[in-house]
């Protein structure tokens, strides 16, 4: 199936929710060590920068780990949860305006005799590539590959011929947030409707 890696353009917008909901159905491919990994991307969740209050640069925060936020769109923000799980971020807008969007779903399409390797598990259920931490263990990413160009050969995100219907996609509260307050409320998170790949809830 024939993929067209997507721009930086396509990554330099100010709309990141709309950036967000424009990724569901589009695939992430990694190709590392000689292997390529692919899913399509079924959730997500935006993360609208220093104004919300679910950012890491809420506020303008910089710090060593988020100084990555302020790039130009188009470039991954990984980072480490709990000290044990790579999350996986695309950076978008432009410089200076800390937007970025959390990989949080996938549905594999290549490569799954490896993200079983990765991963530990015995088979490809459900659980896979399920949650943020199994997309990256699974595709191999890890902090390693912050600032990484998403025009690399090694990782990309690309538009192929799937097509989606807008009424498959739901938007809704973001997961793990309540400490954001009345951003916790925001309908910033996006998925294909009752995807088995899809974290809970993922019907309505």
């Amino acid at each position: 199936m024939l993929r067209k890696k997507l721009s930086n353009h396509f990554y330099q917008r100010a709309n990141v929710p709309g950036i967000a909901r424009e990724l569901i159905g589009k695939v992430l491919v990694s190709h590392l060590d000689g292997i390529t990994c692919a899913g399509r991307i079924v959730e997500v969740e935006a993360y609208n920068g220093i104004t919300d209050k679910a950012s890491h640069a809420r506020g303008g925060r910089r710090t060593a780990r988020t100084e990555i936020m302020y790039a130009k769109g188009g470039v991954a923000y990984v980072y480490l949860c709990y000290g044990i799980h790579h999350l996986f971020n695309v950076v978008t807008n432009t410089s200076d305006i800390p937007d970025a969007i959390l990989i949080r779903a996938l549905e594999p399409i290549e490569g799954i005799g490896e993200m079983l390797r990765r991963t530990g598990k015995k088979k490809a259920d459900y659980t896979l590539t399920r949650g943020p931490g199994n997309v990256a263990r699974a595709m191999g990413i890890s902090t390693a590959h912050t600032g990484w160009s998403l025009q690399s050969a090694e990782l990309f995100i690309a538009a192929d011929n799937y097509v989606i219907n807008d009424q498959e996609i739901v938007a809704g509260p973001r997961i793990g947030v309540d400490y954001a307050g009345s951003d916790a409320l925001l309908p910033y998170r996006f998925y294909i409707k009752g995807n088995i790949y899809v974290s809970l809830p993922n019907k309505t």
